[in-house]
């Protein structure tokens, strides 16, 4: 078993269990179920059985200490997925694994059969247990949050040594490596990247975070681009290599901003470079970070106006 020093990181996995909304279903379930099976509970807080089923399943899922988690979908916030999922009464559970759901069940189950239950997806998943990585996985994000990369890219490296193809301990220290400033180390490793991890959401993100860096080293400085972008307004190579350093200086805003204003001015230039480059930035962030669904929004009222 790895051992860390995970400080601050509650006993018992905090994020084993959560909610989760329309907007980051794809995130907190789809997604996150390449790493472990998810258990995706649809209630609501008029249910007198899902009052029941809901505390028994968070139980199974936390013996089970991290070979499967939880996500708690309430019907009458979320309609729209509940909908997608044809979900017909509550409560109804469904486990996602690899993206696909695997299987599920209705109404409220005694203690026993939840267990074979939560036992069958663990089988069906390997039983790939967690055994504490998730807990240093969340430190080490903490860290590279708070400033400390050399400290982060320790602890995820640490976190390889016990899962070499854990993705996102893998995508954590190309992370680390980029806020270090090595970029050469990062894309070193996206390279060497095992063939199981290509196209996982956290490489993929990754490798869209080396790509724009990549680009600004051929784009000048910000501030002459502005200059020329001020002097021509529409000087669309221009506004593309300023959004470009805006990114790479941190202003993903920015960046958003200027390539959705090239797109209004001339969605057509250069093949389409505004669009193609939304897309990146997008997927160098998070799927649920604000910029990105905000951004996504313009874009569509854009294209269907």
């Amino acid at each position: 078993m790895l051992e860390l020093n995970v400080g601050g990181i509650p006993a018992g996995g905090s994020d084993l269990i959560k909610d989760t909304s329309e907007a980051t279903f794809m995130v907190d379930v789809i997604e996150a179920s390449h790493e472990v099976p998810i258990i995706v509970d649809f209630w609501a807080p008029w249910c007198g059985p899902c009052k029941t089923l809901g505390p028994a399943l968070e139980a199974g899922v936390k013996e089970a200490k991290g070979a499967v988690k939880m996500v708690k979908v309430d019907v009458d916030q979320n309609q729209q997925i509940a909908g997608q999922l044809q979900i017909q009464s509550i409560p109804t559970v469904y486990a996602f694994y690899k993206g696909k759901p695997i299987d599920a069940f209705q109404g409220a189950l005694p203690a026993s059969e939840i267990k074979t239950f939560i036992d069958k997806l663990i089988a069906e998943s390997d039983g790939e247990v967690d055994e504490g990585l998730g807990e240093a996985i969340a430190a080490a994000e903490a860290m590279l949050e708070e400033g400390a990369a050399v400290d982060a890219a320790q602890t995820f490296a640490a976190i390889l040594g016990e899962e070499p193809n854990n993705p996102a301990a893998y995508a954590g220290l190309m992370r680390a490596h980029l806020a270090m400033d090595e970029l050469e180390q990062a894309s070193e490793l996206l390279a060497n990247a095992p063939a199981e991890l290509n196209g996982l959401p956290e490489i993929e993100a990754v490798r869209a975070q080396i790509d724009l860096l990549l680009q600004a080293a051929e784009t000048g400085p910000a501030a002459e681009l502005q200059a020329a972008l001020d002097a021509n307004a529409d000087d669309h190579q221009a506004r593309l290599d300023l959004a470009v350093a805006l990114h790479a200086s941190g202003d993903a805003q920015g960046a958003v901003d200027h390539l959705l204003e090239l797109f209004r001015r001339d969605r057509e230039w250069n093949d389409g470079a505004a669009k193609s480059q939304l897309f990146t930035v997008f997927d160098a962030l998070k799927a649920d970070d604000p910029i990105v669904l905000n951004g996504r929004r313009k874009l569509s009222s854009m294209i269907f106006v």
